[in-house]
């Protein structure tokens, strides 16, 4: 049987979006209209919304397990669930069972889950988040596409649907998109045309750019020593502040520093010293996560923390596979057939790309808690002040304050 390769690609950077872009690719959805769905209300939104959130922390941790070394890490969990969701659409039987087992939710309520969370996702002057999807497909006679398929993720997905014949032009156009929607940030993603076993790629681009709450100062920024993973120390420029949320677990202790007006957040947690990271994130999950920052408590915390830049790429098939999403890779057991057919062989996943890219200055990334005003007005403080020095490797998350969503989870081992 001829292999039919399916490429998933989670494309996602710091960064803000652009619009329209000059494709020579078919826009299929040209026309299309989608379907007006209501999306729910943001207190029902919020009752439901907890089981789905620490599912996919509680996932996102499992992938960090496999994949974390000595190298800078970080993965986007809300791009990996969209954009498998966008796939799970076409899924059938044992292979829709074993993603639903991933996500630890059925299709249709992650579907109505993940569409109605982007309407509260807050957007202004200093900050930013915006999430874009596409589906390619091969210009082929042989290919059939379900329009149900298609339907349901511009719909819920907003996914915009090109066909393509898979040569040089459709690397050019692929390319191009991702650059547009990632704002330069990754400007080539393909550097080969695509694979001739190929017949469609899931995209999925997030783009987030914020603010602090209070931009650092240049009095703030002193350089500081960094212990890297393998021991090496290093002189790099830390940041300065003082904050108002301190997070403490039984192996680790950190804070949560806020973006403008506190809409998203910074999460830092720095494990006790002599613990390995690999190790501290082994004995931690989803919940324990979410569960720490919800029983965060309001003390002044005196933070440092390094400046840093990294990208970061990893072909998450074989972690996918071994958290439990097998037939969806076999290129016989899988079943995509409310995706589509091709009359060559079964249509199945090839690869998974995930590719991310973050930087953390005096502007940005995060925003620090405002509250200092109101606190230095009063008293002095009930307890001592905690410290925490992220001198060595930590691990961190941006997530927004409404739902505690992570968009991003990840290690910093070393800084370049």
């Amino acid at each position: 049987m001829k292999k039919i390769a399916l490429l998933i690609v989670f494309m996602i950077t710091l960064a803000a979006c652009s619009g329209n872009i000059n494709l020579t690719a078919v826009n299929l959805m040209a026309g299309i209209e989608k379907n007006d769905i209501a999306p729910i209300a943001i207190n029902d939104l919020q009752e439901s919304s907890a089981d789905k959130v620490k599912n996919i922390a509680d996932f996102s941790v499992d992938i960090l397990k496999k994949i974390v070394e000595s190298e800078n890490t970080l993965i986007s969990p809300l791009s990996i669930v969209s954009a498998l969701a966008m796939t799970a659409n076409g899924a059938e039987k044992e292979t829709l069972s074993q993603m639903e087992e991933f996500f630890g939710s059925d299709i249709d309520d992650l579907n109505e889950f993940l569409y109605t969370y982007k309407f509260y996702l807050p957007t202004a002057d200093k900050y930013k988040v915006s999430l874009a999807n596409s589906i390619w497909l091969k210009d082929t006679e042989s290919l059939t596409v379900e329009k149900e398929f298609l339907q349901t993720n511009n719909d819920y997905y907003d996914a915009e649907v090109y066909k393509a014949p898979f040569d040089e032009s459709t690397k050019n156009d692929i390319n191009a998109w991702v650059n547009r929607k990632t704002d330069g940030q990754i400007q080539k993603l393909l550097e080969e045309r695509p694979p001739e076993n190929s017949v469609m790629y899931l995209i999925n681009a997030l783009a987030f750019d914020a603010e602090w709450l209070n931009i650092y100062k240049d009095t703030a920024v002193r350089e500081g020593e960094f212990t890297a993973q393998d021991g090496s120390k290093k002189t790099v420029d830390f940041m300065h502040s003082t904050e108002y949320v301190y997070i403490e677990l039984p192996n680790a202790i950190g804070f949560s520093k806020p973006y403008a007006d506190y809409r998203y957040f910074f999460v830092a947690l720095l494990p006790d010293e002599g613990l390995e990271i690999l190790d501290f994130i082994n004995s931690i999950d989803g919940k324990t996560l979410i569960n720490a920052v919800k029983n965060k408590s309001d003390d002044i915390v005196y933070v440092s923390m390094p400046k840093f830049t990294f990208e970061y790429g990893k072909e998450l098939s074989e972690t996918l596979m071994e958290l439990g999403i097998t037939d969806a890779f076999d290129e016989n057991l899988a079943d995509f057939s409310s995706l589509g057919h091709l009359r060559e062989g079964n249509i199945f996943i090839n690869r998974v790309i995930h590719k991310t890219k973050i930087e953390v200055n005096e502007r940005g990334t995060k925003a620090g808690a405002v509250t200092a005003v109101d606190m230095a007005s009063g008293s002095a403080p009930l307890t001592e002040p905690k410290k925490v020095d992220l001198d060595r490797p930590f691990f961190f998350m941006i997530m927004d304050s409404e739902f505690n969503m992570p968009f991003f989870m990840g290690v910093l081992n070393d800084i370049t």
